[in-house]
Formats: structure tokens, sequence, C-alpha cells
């Protein structure tokens, strides 16, 4: 029976083990130098080379030869996800007095440590804080986290890392060279990418597209026999679906999507192909990093297909232009003529300067007709607001207001009322109150501060004082 190419190709030697050679060299060098702990923890994800290098560090603290055949008696291999009780470690507490049999060391490794319980956790304790002089423990875990701190701080951790993509295709290129499979580069690339990290993945996928594939003919490997044997959707139309996106075309990001349903293909693995692509991307489109945020929630969804629709179909949406924002008027201390001041209030004051710049706006446009400015009454909407929505009332009496054009500017006199009006509850109905009354085309600008003063001196004071309401005495 043929072996599968993931175990045919397991490294024998520390130097032979890819993508961990910050670990490997130490090892290595620990192995030379005769400093052998009496215990190691390797943590990482899967398939990256846990096990492997847990046994041919087994073998070379012993100087025997690694072979996957052979058993040692010296070399005891645990499964603690079927061995995770107390009395299993128990069990192995009294073994591990015993002397190795042909062996320099006994070696005992316990892959996926994490799974063994608590009172287990509390039993191999005291033997990994004082083993006998003949034990090495070599724990293998993807879930150090679950391990209890005592057990870590009593070991040599080593972090296995994600194999790059990079080592990944050049490893299973001779791979495939040995094996005589033929298949295209792309393909290769697209092999070490689905494998997200994992060498054994990759193998296991290799192996896999292999058997589809007559050997003695010319067929190869190609990119579309991986997507139609995987579910995916080609990296053509996953190209389309974000142009789509950054080109706000929402019709054609929804005929997209229900392409591929009606493909078959997975909402879940659709995400996925999106999120590598667009993460890619983002040094060279920053803009898409709200998508790729929200993209991250739809494989938590009860309905992931209706969620990445929702998703999609937000971002290929338009966003409305933003609001004109007031700058803050600086207070000065100044001591200058009227006409100075005069300067300086249209210099500082944003909003003077706002308002003459409407002003000679209005004056270059005095041919065109502005359908609101005719009709417009102030009084007439405060009433419809106090009648029909006090809350928007109570925002609104707080306001003075100019009209230039068809250009009305409400000064709310703080950031308070300002965020108010600005807010996505206020903003359609104030549109709404101005159509009820007839009033159309205006364009609503909202400024947190006062009306500014029409007379030039009193603008030139108000900048002094750093602001000011313009208000009318009756003498008589």
């Amino acid at each position: 029976m043929p072996k599968a190419l993931y175990r045919k190709y397991r490294s024998k030697t520390l130097d032979e083990v890819i993508g961990q050679k910050h670990i490997t060299d130490i090892l290595s060098r620990a192995i030379s130098q005769n400093r052998i702990s009496h215990a190691y923890l390797f943590t990482g994800p899967r398939g990256v080379g846990k096990t492997s290098v847990a046994r041919i560090l087994a073998h070379q603290i012993n100087d025997l030869i690694y072979d996957e055949d052979a058993t040692n008696l010296d070399i005891i291999e645990i499964d603690a996800a079927s061995n995770n009780g107390v009395e299993d470690v128990r069990d192995l507490r009294e073994k591990v007095q015993i002397a190795p049999v042909s062996a320099k060391k006994k070696v005992y490794i316990i892959d996926e440590v994490h799974m063994l319980s608590k009172a287990a956790f509390n039993a191999l304790l005291k033997t990994l804080e004082e083993p006998p002089e003949h034990i090495v423990f070599i724990l293998a875990t993807t879930n150090v986290e679950k391990l209890p701190a005592t057990i870590i701080s009593r070991t040599q951790r080593f972090n296995f890392r994600p194999i790059m993509t990079e080592d990944a295709i050049k490893h299973l290129a001779y791979i495939a060279k040995q094996e005589k499979i033929k298949i295209d580069d792309s393909a290769l690339k697209l092999v070490a990418e689905r494998s997200d990290g994992s060498f054994r993945d990759s193998i296991s996928l290799l192996d896999q597209l292999s058997s589809l594939i007559d050997s003695t003919s010319d067929q190869s490997i190609t990119t579309k026999l991986i997507e139609d044997t995987l579910g995916l959707t080609s990296i053509d139309v996953v190209g389309q679906l974000i142009s789509a996106i950054e080109s706000h075309d929402l019709p054609l990001v929804i005929s997209l999507l229900n392409n591929t349903y009606d493909e078959g293909i997975s909402s879940i693995v659709l995400v996925n192909q999106l999120t590598d692509s667009i993460s890619q991307q983002i040094a060279e489109k920053p803009q898409l990093l709200p998508l790729l945020d929200a993209l991250i929630d739809v494989a938590k969804n009860p309905q992931p297909q209706l969620k990445l629709l929702s998703v999609l179909g937000a971002a290929a949406t338009p966003k409305p232009a933003p609001k004109s924002l007031a700058l803050s008027s600086p207070v000065y201390e100044v001591s200058a003529s009227i006409a100075e001041l005069e300067k300086l209030a249209v210099k500082d004051n944003p909003a003077k300067a706002l308002s003459k710049k409407k002003a000679i706006n209005s004056s270059n446009l005095a041919n065109e007709v502005a359908p609101s400015s005719s009709a417009f009454d102030w009084a007439k909407l405060l009433e419809y607001t106090r009648q029909n929505f006090i809350a928007l009332f109570s925002v609104l009496s707080k306001c003075s207001y100019e009209l230039a054009g068809n250009e009305l500017t409400l000064y709310t006199g703080s950031r308070f009322y300002k965020n108010k009006l600005d807010d996505t509850k206020y903003t359609p109905l104030l549109a709404k109150c101005l159509q009820d009354i007839g009033i159309y085309g205006l364009t609503v600008h909202t400024l947190p501060t006062t009306l500014p003063p029409k007379d030039s001196q009193a603008a030139a004071i108000t900048a002094i004082m750093g602001g000011g309401e313009e208000v009318s005495i009756d003498l008589a």
C-alpha cells in the first residue's frame, strides 16, 4: 500500500526541517554541546512540524537514526487526548523511574498535552519539576493558552511558526518533481495558500489532487481543477467583486454573488477567498480595511449568506458627502485700529468668512433662481416643528440662521446642538419638515457658533472676545 506523501517526505533530521530554522539551529547546538533540558514545550499551529521535530530530537538525543517505521522502547509517544486522566499520569510517574532499556535517555513525547485534565496536570507537575536524570519530556500542543503557567514555566518553550508560502511552494515543487506530478506554478501557489501555513495540509492536498489526473498523460493540475475540487470560486471572480465594490457598482456585486451561489460556492469559502485577496492588497488599497474588518464577522453569523450580502452591499453603496465642519476661532490679545480688527475678524472667524463667501457667490449667481429662498419662512418652520416634532423644535429654537441663495446655514451656538442636528435621526427629519412647508432645494450647513454680527466693528470686538451674540436693545 503506497505511503501518504506527507509521511513519505517527513523530515528525518533537524537540518531537513523546513521553515523552523530559528528552532532547529538552537536544538542542534544544544545537542552538540550536550546541554539537554529535562523538558521541552513545542507550541504552534497544526501541521508545521512539532511532532516531527519532537521525534527527531528524541532520536538525536540518543544518537539514533530516525526511522519512522522502527520502534524504540526508550522513546514513548503518548496521545494526551486519549490518555488524559489522573490515573494515566500516575502510571506514567511510576514508569519514569525505570531506567532506559538501551538508550542514554528515556524520552516521553506527549502530543496535544493541553487535553490533560486539571488533576492530571497536577499529578504531572511534580515529575516535571524534579524528573529522574535519565528522563526527557517533550510536550507538544496547538493550544498553549490552555496549559497551566506552572507547567509552562518548567519547560524550554519553542514557538513554531506557520510555514511561509514561498517555502511551501518550493518544497511542493520538489515533491511534485520527485513523484512526477505535473502541476503549473499558479496551481502550486494556490495549494500553498489554501493550506493556511500548514505543511502537512499542503502536501496532503497535493497528494489528493495527484489522484485526479493521469500521470502517464500530459494532463496536469491546474487552478481550475483545484477550484472545482475545493469548491472555490475563480480568482477572476474575486477580483471582479473587489473592483465592483471599489466602483460602487451594487447591481454587479449582487449579480456576482448570485452567480457564485448558483455554482454551489459556500459563502464561508467565498469570505475566506475575499479576505485572503484583500489582505494581500491592503498596502496599496488601505480604503478596503473597513471591508476586511466587516468580513471577519461573517462566519460567526447564523446566516452567513445574508450577512455577506449585507457587508458587500454596504461597502458598494456610495457614502454621503460629509457635512461642513466649523473651525474653532482662536482668541487673540490685540491692540490695533478698528480697520485692522475688521481684517482680523474676517481672517480668524470662519463663520464670518463663510458668510462673506456666500454673499459673493450669491452676487455671481444673481441670474439663477433659488426655488427655496423666495418662500423660506423661519417662523413657519419653527411652528411646524413645534406642532409635529417637538424634539427637533427644541433644538431649532436655540438656533439662528442665515440664508444665501439656496444655502441655509444654521448657527447652533454650541457643538452639542450641532451634533444633535447632524445626527442621522435629525438630518432627514429636518429635510422632511422643509419639504412639508413647501421648501425644496436647500443645502443645509450647521456651525457650532452664533450668528456673526453684521456690523464690522461688532465683528471685530467679537473676534477679540472669542465669540458672542448680537442682540437688539430697544431704548424707547
